[in-house]
């Protein structure tokens, strides 16, 4: 089983960002070619990635996990602001009590490390709900004399370079400001690539523990 541990935002939150997105869709240079977005049903936070385990190791997972959550309080979370990962991964950001949220991810990596699941070498440090990605072969091609490293719409269109569908979007949505709600549970995930909507990965939980410190 390939599993991670994770956030799950509620309805009401992922319909207001369903919105926001419907308004930001149409607007990329190249629209659907340029990026391809993610199901919302595969919308959520990830808090640990445990990699493929076997089933004695998931038990030890949901063991670990369900006994971080009786020393972990509920808190408040909303999504805000938007970003871009590698010029590629387009991100939405999150506010209200993000340091509650970055503890969650931390205990989260602590029970995958005692359980011996593999390393999960990522900082999660910046929560985020990833909502698009690059098609391979988007990026428009450079204009000879061009500045490099230019970061950003505005910086990219200042040097003569045509902005990416991902840098755009970002732009969009880098005043978002989603509904509050109260993070009351973390999920175990068994993720399938490739058997999801569009070709994307099958997300199925596999536990749901309800913070109760």
């Amino acid at each position: 089983m390939r599993l991670f541990a994770a956030v799950w935002p509620p309805a009401d939150v992922l319909d207001h960002l369903d919105l926001a997105l419907a308004s930001v869709r149409p607007r990329g240079p190249g629209g659907e070619e340029g990026l391809r977005w993610t199901a919302r049903e595969a919308w959520h936070l990830t808090a640990a990635f445990y990699g493929s385990v076997p089933d004695a190791l998931a038990d030890d997972l949901a063991e670990g996990l369900d006994g971080l959550a009786a020393g972990s309080a509920p808190f408040e979370l909303a999504l805000r602001g938007a970003g871009v990962f590698s010029h590629r991964t387009l991100w939405v950001g999150v506010g209200g009590d993000v340091e509650a949220m970055t503890r969650l991810a931390a205990g989260a990596r602590d029970v995958g490390d005692a359980a011996g699941a593999r390393p999960d070498d990522r900082a999660r440090n910046r929560p985020h709900l990833t909502v698009g990605r690059a098609r391979p072969g988007s990026r428009p091609p450079r204009r000879r004399g061009s500045a490099r490293g230019a970061r950003g719409p505005g910086e990219r269109a200042s040097a003569g370079v045509a902005p990416d569908a991902v840098d755009v979007a970002a732009h969009a949505l880098a005043v978002y400001d989603g509904p509050t709600w109260w993070v009351q549970a973390v999920t175990l995930v068994e993720s399938r690539p490739g058997e999801g909507r569009g070709g994307g990965p099958l997300y199925t939980p596999v536990g749901e523990y309800r913070l109760r410190g």
